[in-house]
């Protein structure tokens, strides 16, 4: 096993996250701006607004579950392909929520499609803080873990931040007609490339040595959230 650079566990376990809150932070702008309008009825604008904003909540339900989704697997097959996981379950439910038809197009199917991307959104957001986390303080030299654990906290700032200059660059350069029509998808779309390069920084990893110790001595478990309840 390659021993990884300490360069490198921090940079991978911080794009992860800030990545990650990428993708979570630009559907936040998006409800407020344009959800409610492409993906419900016309007929009343206070119930666009409202189930846009429900719709943003949804992913606060489902990251409980994607804890300990991806928290099992981790414990069973290895942190660093669980993260990936993570990564890309988020980067696709974003990419296709940019690609998804509205209202006007497939009618009551695309909130019903909307929910279960954002869903997605969530479950992958969930399997990822936390997982980096681990991640940054398993590989981190003795006496630095505090320090390595930082990384993956700095994420989301970063990703509030792209997220925000992308929809204030989108603010510039657009039409109000523009954005309205395509324009606010960019972001949505965009996020397949900053998964692609969050995947090569994970895939490039060693696992962590915590891990292949317990790899090597036998000692994961079949179903792990049972010794947690058990400890």
């Amino acid at each position: 096993m390659h021993k990884t650079s300490t360069t490198h566990i921090a940079f991978a376990s911080f794009i992860g996250t800030a990545i990650e809150f990428y993708d979570f932070y630009i559907y936040a702008m998006a409800s407020a701006l344009i959800i409610g309008q492409v993906f419900f009825p016309a007929s009343d604008a206070a119930a666009q607004s409202l189930n846009a904003f429900l719709t943003f909540g949804i992913a606060f339900i489902a990251r409980p579950f994607g804890a300990i989704l991806f928290g099992h697997f981790g414990d069973k097959v290895g942190r660093k392909v669980t993260l990936a996981a993570s990564l890309l379950v988020m980067g696709a439910s974003t990419l296709l929520i940019g690609l998804l038809p509205g209202y006007d197009t497939i009618g009551y199917l695309a909130p019903v499609l909307l929910c279960a991307l954002r869903f997605g959104q969530g479950v992958g957001l969930g399997g990822e803080w936390g997982g980096a986390a681990l991640l940054a303080t398993e590989h981190a030299p003795k006496g630095k873990r505090g320090w390595f654990g930082m990384f993956p906290q700095l994420g989301p700032s970063v990703g509030f931040l792209l997220a925000t200059l992308s929809f204030l660059g989108l603010s510039l350069l657009l039409t109000e007609t523009e954005f309205k029509a395509w324009g606010w998808r960019l972001p949505f779309i965009a996020s397949a490339l900053l998964v692609g390069v969050g995947l090569y920084v994970r895939f490039k990893l060693a696992e962590t040595p915590a891990f292949a110790q317990a790899l090597a001595r036998r000692s994961t478990h079949v179903i792990p959230v049972q010794a947690l309840f058990k400890a």
